[in-house]
């Protein structure tokens, strides 16, 4: 494996400032990043997957991040497969508060056992801190602004392709 690649997966439901934040700074630090929209079967989407990676490859380019980033969806199977079959060494995760701490260890050390991936966590900008994706449905499924905590692609979309305005 190569520790010079490697995958941020999130479900991306919608792309937030915070999620952009963490892809920049970590496109900053591996040769190689691969964007990864995973299905959570826990999670009610709000938007279907191929919407996600379409709002997440316009929120990066119109960020101009730096670095070779490639956007791919996960459905079927474990995320450290999807990080061998690429030849990552490395998983990162944004970390808002001590609740993604603790969800987010254990997952890392089941990775690290099954596949030798380290995880590697980043701490969000503090002005993206407490900002969700389930925030910003809440947000845009009662008709406010997202604007604020959203990449333009995705407010645009939000307020018309949602809302329908």
């Amino acid at each position: 494996m190569n520790n010079r690649i490697a995958v941020v997966p999130g479900s991306f439901d919608p792309p937030t400032l915070g999620h952009l934040d963490v892809i920049r700074r970590a496109a900053a630090l591996y040769d190689e990043l691969h964007v990864l929209v995973v299905h959570n079967p826990g999670k009610k989407a709000m938007l279907p997957i191929a919407q996600r990676l379409t709002l997440l490859e316009q929120s990066i380019a119109e960020a101009d991040i730096a670095g070779r980033v490639i956007v791919a969806s996960w459905s079927v199977g474990l995320l450290v497969d999807y990080a061998q079959d690429v030849d990552a060494g490395v998983l990162v995760k944004g970390i808002r508060s001590q609740i993604d701490v603790a969800y987010e260890t254990p997952m890392a050390i089941v990775n690290r056992h099954l596949a030798d991936i380290e995880t590697v966590f980043l701490l969000p900008d503090p002005s993206h801190a407490l900002v969700s994706s389930s925030l910003v449905r809440q947000v845009a499924g009662l008709g406010g602004d997202v604007s604020p905590f959203v990449p333009a692609p995705v407010a645009r979309f939000l307020d018309t392709g949602v809302r329908g305005n």
